[in-house]
């Protein structure tokens, strides 16, 4: 099956371009970044030697939908959705801190939790509490990165007593985050779904924080079915995710996780087609329309024609 897995653009006033993990980023003369979501899917800061069918298109698509229902809310740096793949934004500088919140014990959480950690990242949790449980309220567990690219925990008081940003500001992100926190619940809940943990990352565009990068999608978030929850936490079982939560556990239950040494299991045919079927899964049941695929023929050359009308358009 055919698959975005990197890409070669040339784009007009280009300047340069980055690789991320899954996205390719080109800087527009400094005005704009054109974010191309490639189908290459990542977990424990390496990516996997397969891509995922859809996987860019899903996650593209839903972070477009949120950033246009949010910008009341929060400023953000979205211009125009010229493809399926593509996002083009307000080239911002980057706020070197994640704001992850997060409203159940999962994830990363519950595994710090469960070796007997109470506080995380500055927020102290009850005894008491099972995996995948509901919070008492929402916290806020940023994270920032080592210099060896891994996640590091660190709270909202360190970032300004570290400098990172004022204190105003640092008020300024946590407050934008609950906000978003709060819409995307009230919204998954009306999808039958539960917002169970997400990250927002925020930049400067002169001396405005925008909101930047995706939102609300299953890289970024964690999202368990609503009507089946009780039921599942009561019996003592696992919460069935539309998020890549699942592909971590997968990786874990077949000796990976990123660590020296360790080597990436076989992705069969089967698995990949699996998750493909999930992101398109959490893609209809968020968004409540179906998942229209598109067609991958011809697909770098349709990139490049519509961003370069746009930079026509809006660079004289």
């Amino acid at each position: 099956m055919d698959t975005l897995v990197s890409t070669n653009l040339f784009f007009k006033k280009q300047k340069d371009f980055a690789r991320g993990k899954v996205r390719d980023v080109y800087n527009i003369d400094d005005k704009f970044l054109v974010l191309v979501a490639s189908d290459r899917i990542s977990a424990f800061d390496q990516v996997l030697p397969k891509p995922i069918p859809y996987k860019g298109q899903v996650l593209n698509q839903i972070a477009s939908r949120f950033l246009d229902e949010t910008r009341d809310l929060v400023p953000n740096w979205k211009l125009a959705e010229p493809d399926p793949h593509v996002t083009i934004g307000i080239k911002c500088n980057p706020i070197p801190v994640e704001i992850v919140v997060r409203g159940y014990l999962a994830g990363h959480a519950w595994r710090l939790y469960s070796s007997g950690i109470r506080t995380i990242c500055g927020v102290t949790l009850p005894d008491g509490l099972g995996e995948n449980d509901q919070l008492p309220q929402p916290i806020i567990t940023p994270t920032t990165k080592s210099k060896d690219g891994h996640d590091l925990d660190i709270s909202l008081k360190d970032i300004y007593e570290q400098k990172i940003l004022k204190k105003r500001q640092v008020d300024q992100i946590g407050a934008y985050a609950l906000s978003l926190f709060n819409y995307g619940s009230k919204r998954a809940a009306s999808r039958n779904l539960i917002l169970v943990d997400t990250k927002y990352e925020f930049g400067f565009f002169e001396e405005q924080i925008l909101l930047i990068d995706e939102i609300h999608t299953p890289d970024s978030s964690r999202y368990f079915y609503r009507d089946t929850y009780e039921t599942i936490q009561q019996a003592d079982r696992q919460q069935r995710q539309l998020s890549k939560e699942f592909v971590r556990k997968w990786l874990m239950e077949n000796g990976f996780q990123g660590r020296e040494g360790e080597f990436v299991p076989t992705m069969t045919n089967e698995f990949v087609d699996s998750v493909t079927n999930r992101y398109i899964e959490l893609y209809e049941q968020i968004i409540g329309e179906p998942f229209m695929r598109r067609d991958y023929h011809d697909i770098s050359e349709t990139i490049e024609q519509c961003v370069n009308d746009f930079i026509s358009r809006n660079l004289p």
